[in-house]
């Protein structure tokens, strides 16, 4: 069974509206969609724009026979409240139904991250013999020196470094722009790709490249931008090689910058902002990451533990 041709649009609108002016991700946004759609299919002929808080309710309860987890309801029940919340915006609807809708409380786990031995253990595995190999050294450098996000990095232009001061300017969720620092040893692997490796990556493709502030950094071999997903086969690739007995992903990098910064006394306000963090207790996190870090260093070294 098809949507109806009023739903469809609608669907397509809240799309657009997601991306553009919400700045969804395309990752976010294709499961936002997708969990109005399933609501749409459950919803068979009944007209979206009809719908009260009963009949929301009724869909809740409906959601509770596939024992999702509390993360994915609540995912579920924030799709459907932005999508009626747009209807509302664009006066398709005369009043929210989704509005008084009460999310699952998330259970908050603790970010897992690396050991400073764990970090260079990966970074020198790198093999930098090649253009591409001296290309992910310099990505993994970057990720570990900034705690920037791995699609803030694969975003970067040539226009956003600031090399001179150690700075790149990037662009987080919400669009919201901050500046981060690099070390020198990370700014000299970039800087070595840039004038060594970048060249002969995608030289086939890129002959005559003329460098813009709207220029991709980090390229694959036909000279497009390097997306995310060949950032973490980067990553896994090393972790099997070198057998470390962790699921390693890019944002590992990001949490283990944090939690280091914060156990060696790192102002908590700093590390928001280095971050790029919307709120102070996303931050916060951190803090108990490095408790637990010392309880477990004081339960395997003390005698009396």
């Amino acid at each position: 069974m098809g949507l109806k041709a009023d739903s469809k649009k609608n669907l397509e609108d809240f799309r657009a509206y997601i991306l553009v002016e919400k700045n969804f991700s395309q990752h976010t946004a294709k499961a936002y969609c997708s969990d109005v759609l399933s609501f749409f299919i459950w919803l068979k002929d009944y007209d979206c724009t009809k719908v009260d808080f009963a009949k929301i309710r009724e869909y809740l309860h409906f959601l509770q026979k596939f024992d999702y987890k509390k993360t994915t309801t609540a995912r579920k029940i924030a799709s459907i409240r932005t999508f009626y919340k747009f209807l509302f915006r664009e006066k398709k609807i005369e009043s929210n139904p989704a509005e008084n809708i009460i999310s699952p409380k998330r259970p908050r786990s603790l970010p897992k991250f690396l050991s400073t031995d764990e970090v260079e253990e990966i970074l020198n595995n790198i093999n930098i013999s090649s253009p591409a190999g001296y290309r992910n050294r310099a990505i993994l450098e970057i990720l570990w020196a900034s705690g920037m996000r791995v699609s803030e990095l694969s975003g970067l232009n040539f226009g956003n470094l600031n090399l001179e001061n150690n700075e790149i300017t990037v662009f987080g969720k919400g669009a919201k722009e901050r500046i981060i620092l690099i070390t020198d040893r990370a700014k000299g692997y970039l800087e070595k790709y840039i004038d060594f490796a970048r060249p002969l990556i995608a030289q086939e493709y890129n002959r005559n490249e003329i460098i813009t502030d709207t220029t991709p950094v980090f390229i694959n071999k036909t000279g497009y931008r390097l997306q995310t997903r060949m950032i973490r086969n980067v990553i896994n690739d090393i972790v099997k090689k070198i057998e470390l007995p962790k699921h390693v992903t890019p944002h590992m990098f990001r949490h283990s910058f944090a939690t280091h910064l914060i156990e060696n006394g790192a102002d908590l306000r700093v590390v928001q902002e280095l971050l790029g963090h919307a709120s102070i207790s996303n931050t916060q996190i951190y803090t108990h990451i490095s408790m637990q870090h010392m309880k477990d260093v004081y339960n395997e070294t003390h005698p009396r533990a």
